[in-house]
């Protein structure tokens, strides 16, 4: 086994630091990549989200041509897909599936990779290893998700394997085809497990098998937010505009009258991520995603809501007409006492439900 590279106060450490510090940091990250695999052998993955849009700016006010590549997954908002063929030398590709075929095939992708990854081994190997992360016999394993042990006996699939297929598949293809290695804008802050891969590689993972450069991973949402402000950077239309905090309603801003933002802590007067639109990961701390989502894109999440069926195993799936994410969300509700809101709750229960569902969401 090989020794990690950083320590978890080596990231506080830096994540406290100023962000002109960071800046200058992540720009020598960079060169480093480029110095390695050269201008043309690394692109920029961009998505079209304003952490993608930050990376973009730094690198390419160092190396302009350096190639951006969008994956197209039909899950962005539209304003983000816009957003993102919108710039220069922008490649864009698309997955060999859409959303609600690799629903059918491999489960909805729920509360977060880790859990879904271990429901669906626990499911495997009813008593195997897995199972210690439900049954809060945390002797061998770091997590404990004994508050999600209803989800084993979840009436339809759940998977991990989303982002691997609709994303991670396309680019992989385009790296070993064009020889290129990627630079994201993946943030140590988002999860436990890119906490994990920054202590064990640092920014830049040259022994990879993948090689793939993170030169913002020790960046914070706070830092993403002031460098756009502070930069005058454009961003696609969901996240609506980036203000000082406090003033999303179109309040009166000291700083603005003064121009002075030190000490400014900034927000976006429309959505704060944006991400794959209908994805169920993270939904524990955005319990109001697909209500927002009603209301910025009604059409789309009325076919994310409706429809579904269970199949011929017994287990709910997607159908012709809609996603079926109404009876997967009042099932989480149900069971989990989750909360998650649900747009149009009455008219979903009532168009779609019938005396099987019923019978799923009885306690």
């Amino acid at each position: 086994m090989t020794e990690n590279k950083h320590t978890a106060n080596d990231l506080k450490m830096l994540q406290a630091l100023p962000l002109d510090v960071k800046i200058q940091k992540t720009r020598l990250r960079i060169k480093e990549w480029v110095d390695a695999f050269g201008e043309d052998g690394v692109y920029v993955s961009f998505s079209g989200g304003k952490d993608s849009t930050v990376l973009l700016d730094i690198v390419r006010k160092d190396y302009p041509n350096v190639e951006a590549v969008f994956v197209n997954t039909g899950l962005e908002f539209p304003s983000v897909r816009k957003f993102a063929l919108s710039k220069e030398n922008v490649t864009e590709l698309r997955p060999k599936m859409n959303f609600r075929e690799v629903l059918c095939k491999y489960g909805y992708p729920i509360i977060g990779k880790e859990i879904s990854l271990k429901v669906k081994e626990v499911r495997k190997n009813p008593n195997g290893y897995a199972l210690k992360s439900f049954n809060g016999d945390r002797a061998d394993t770091p997590y404990d998700y004994s508050g999600y042990y209803f989800l084993i006996s979840a009436p339809f699939e759940i998977s991990d394997v989303c982002c691997n297929v609709m994303k991670k598949s396309p680019s992989k293809y385009f790296e070993k085809k064009h020889k290129k290695t990627a630079i994201t804008a993946q943030m140590a802050e988002e999860s436990h497990a890119r906490q994990t891969e920054w202590i064990e590689n640092g920014c830049n993972a040259f022994l990879k098998k993948r090689p793939i450069s993170n030169p913002m991973s020790f960046w914070t949402e706070k830092d993403v937010l002031t460098y756009i402000h502070n930069n005058h950077l454009n961003i696609a239309d969901a996240y609506g505009q980036v203000v000082v905090k406090g003033t999303e309603e179109g309040q009166i801003c000291v700083n603005d009258i003064l121009g002075d933002y030190r000490g400014c802590e900034f927000t976006t007067t429309g959505c704060n991520r944006t991400g794959c639109i209908f994805c169920g990961f993270g939904i524990t701390q955005d319990k109001s995603r697909f209500i927002r989502l009603a209301k910025q894109e009604p059409k789309l999440c009325d076919y994310v809501m409706r429809g579904g069926g269970f199949d011929e195993c017994g287990m709910w799936k997607p159908t012709n007409d809609g996603l079926g994410y109404w009876f997967v969300l009042e099932w989480l509700n149900v069971w989990g006492k989750l909360g998650i809101g649900i747009p149009n709750r009455e008219h979903y229960l009532k168009e779609y439900g019938n005396e099987r569902t019923r019978k799923y969401l009885e306690v």
